[in-house]
């Protein structure tokens, strides 16, 4: 594997990496950032064509991998760009999103604000860097000279054993595993959350074990969570559409737009359009309540798959559940849930489902279909991808882990 030292990046060039996650990325990370350059994290978990067409539409000056470094092109001269971040694809490909030096330190230091965190309270990289949220870990590093602690990928049983670190990001299927793990979690200043729902009842079981949560809300497009707790961050604003209920983002953390193309999912006045929607509670905290393209209608109701989930997580032969809605000649689109069974032996019946269901939801959101699965298709970062649920032609199939790396 080259070692950071044979990258020698220039200002303006746009450095793709392809390398699993560890400490070599600490340095990486700072050796791009001090360079006045850009970095393009590449999913070693990829497959090539995916890595290939990506490189191809972001268009990298310096390549690498586990063969070496190779310069591409000369710099293109764009000093303003720090980061092109590729989205987590849940819909469809994923796109580009150039993030500017100002819109990255406006992240990472708008997040020290909110934390109360300073340069000597070193954090644990676990996330992967080919995401957002693992990169904000390593730039703090960069940044700040905050000590980072990188692990080659997650391992609960490593960060059991983990005793410097102060903070921590993770996604809720890692905060599972943890809580499962019985580790340690009070040790922790604060551990944010972010890429997924956090089910309130795990939530419930990390804080008895005495951990600190923080949950997040961002998108790549706004260079990770600055939502903490409901709360945006210094500078970033919130606000609903009145017609819609989308949420809407402003602030200096906001990316440019989509490398090599002219998407841009602006209104007119500069706000961003996050494609979730939610609302704002009685104390001014903002609630998201789910993805507007996963907004089941089902005879003429609409039902958030979210919500459905959070009433059947309870039951006991459910281990894992998620929700979407498929075609139906009577209803127009019918729920379905997905169910990965606490026993295989003794999966849920769909009556047994509907009634959990209906103990806190009105009966037309109750599922309709009931599909049984040994795992559920997320995203690395543990989204859900309900698109290959909703397809009725084939089961659905799942994804690596998030621990995976």
């Amino acid at each position: 594997m080259p070692r950071s030292e044979n990258v020698e990046p220039r200002p303006g060039d746009l450095v793709a990496v392809r390398l699993p996650a560890g400490p070599a990325w600490v340095r990486l990370v700072a050796d791009v950032w001090s360079a006045g350059a850009a970095l393009l994290p590449l999913d070693v978990r990829s497959p090539a064509p995916e890595v290939g067409a990506l490189i191809e539409r972001a268009r990298p000056t310096i390549v690498v991998d586990g063969e070496g470094v190779t310069r591409r092109a000369p710099p293109t001269g764009d000093r303003e760009l720090a980061l092109v971040v590729p989205t987590s694809g849940t819909s469809g490909e994923p796109k580009p999103v150039e993030l500017t030096r100002r819109a990255v330190r406006a992240a990472v230091e708008g997040s020290a604000e909110a934390l109360g965190s300073g340069p000597d309270d070193p954090w644990l990289s676990c996330l992967t860097p080919a995401h957002v949220g693992g990169l904000l870990v390593l730039l703090r590093g960069a940044l700040l000279g905050t000590p980072v602690i990188a692990h080659r990928g997650f391992d609960p049983a490593a960060i059991a054993r983990e005793r410097k670190a102060r903070f921590v990001s993770v996604v809720p299927t890692m905060l599972g595993r943890l809580v499962r793990a019985g580790a340690d979690l009070s040790r922790f200043r604060a551990i944010l959350v972010g890429g997924a729902e956090l089910p309130a009842s795990l939530r419930e079981q990390a804080e008895r074990a005495g951990a600190r949560i923080v949950q997040t809300y961002g998108l790549t497009e706004s260079c990770g969570g600055v939502v903490y707790e409901g709360r945006p961050l210094r500078g970033t604003r919130v606000r609903l559409d009145p017609l819609t209920s989308e949420i809407l983002l402003e602030g200096p953390t906001l990316m440019r737009g989509y490398r090599g193309s002219k998407d841009r999912p602006f209104t007119n006045a500069g706000w961003l359009r996050t494609g979730d929607v939610g609302r704002i509670d009685d104390g001014g905290r903002l609630r998201v309540e789910g993805r507007l393209d996963d907004l089941i209608v089902t005879g003429g109701e609409k039902v958030w798959p979210e919500e459905v989930e959070r009433a059947l997580r309870p039951h006991p032969k459910v281990a894992d559940v998620a929700v979407a809605g498929r075609p139906d000649d009577e209803w127009g689109t019918r729920v379905t849930a997905f169910v990965v069974p606490a026993d295989p032996a003794d999966p849920p019946g769909l009556e047994e489902l509907r009634e959990q269901a209906a103990r806190s939801l009105p009966r037309f959101k109750a599922p309709r279909e009931l599909v049984v699965v040994d795992r559920l298709p997320r995203t690395p970062s543990g989204k859900v991808r309900r698109s290959r649920l909703a397809a009725p032609s084939e089961p659905p199939s799942a994804s690596e882990p998030p621990s995976a790396e």
